[in-house]
């Protein structure tokens, strides 16, 4: 079940950014498996708003490897800032706030069990105009680090296969430049805020087990292994966002079991 502030939280700041010929953009933030997607289809339910994730546009697969040839290796995991088609998402965007009452807009779909963006005949369509645009992903709102805090590897990934800092280096560039920019667009986020980076674990693995139809306890013990070693490409940013590194207007406190511990000020002005 959804917490009903949460949804109640959402429809407040549409409501404070809606005005005539304006559609809102606001974003929902958090760690995977916080729930944010969940929150955001709901509360676009709720109120007539298109909603669509950062998950959505990543990169293909060609695109990502491509990048991992040219840049590092490790941009061909998707996932963190630099494996995302930016421009893709802004265009949705655009389209579905210039839609009127009888457009139909596509919208971007990502297959992630096969690791690669669907073919466009499988994208959903929102039909009409919608009240606001509600993306969610994990990254939205995350600040850049500074370089001092980049030196040291923080997991066997980076120690391993990004020793030089080439990699994360990178990642710290995109999110201070066309991230930041395209998080400057939207109107306002909220960010769901997870208790610890270790309970990010116990729910990517639960969302994985729900993507292949799975229990939690019965996701194979080889398939939670590979998690922990892919959710390594996530957890420096994370760890940051967690530890006040993300430019929210509304942030809320879950619990591990993903329920509401208490609603937070903002993080930063």
């Amino acid at each position: 079940m959804i917490d009903a502030r949460l949804l109640d939280a959402v429809g407040a700041l549409i409501t404070v950014h809606a005005r005539p010929g304006h559609i809102p953009l606001i974003g929902i933030a958090g760690a995977q498996g916080s729930g944010k997607t969940t929150l955001a289809r709901a509360a676009a339910e709720r109120g007539g708003a298109a909603h669509l994730s950062l998950d959505d546009v990543y990169l293909t697969q060609a695109e990502r490897e491509a990048k991992g040839r040219a840049v590092h290796p490790l941009f061909a995991v998707r996932g963190p800032p630099g494996t995302h088609d930016l421009r893709l998402l802004d265009t949705t965007i655009a389209a579905l706030r210039a839609a009127g009452p009888a457009s139909r807009t596509a919208l971007p779909a990502f297959d992630k069990l096969a690791d690669d963006r669907r073919p466009e005949t499988q994208w959903p369509v929102f039909t009409g105009r919608p009240s606001a645009v509600l993306v969610d992903g994990w990254c939205l709102g995350a600040t850049p680090q500074v370089e001092a805090d980049l030196i040291a590897p923080i997991n066997a990934v980076e120690r391993e296969q990004d020793g030089q800092g080439l990699w994360r280096g990178a990642v710290n560039a995109e999110l201070a430049g066309s991230y930041a920019e395209a998080f400057a667009r939207f109107d306002a986020l909220l960010f769901l805020k997870a208790p610890s980076f270790d309970a990010v674990m116990d729910w990517r693995c639960e969302q994985e087990a729900g993507l292949m139809g799975l229990s939690p306890a019965a996701l194979p013990l080889e398939r939670r292994a590979e998690l922990s070693v892919f959710i390594q490409h996530f957890e420096r940013i994370t760890r940051h966002m967690l530890a006040g590194g993300v430019r929210a207007d509304r942030t809320f406190s879950l619990g591990r079991d993903r329920g509401l511990a208490r609603d937070l000020p903002s993080l930063t002005p």
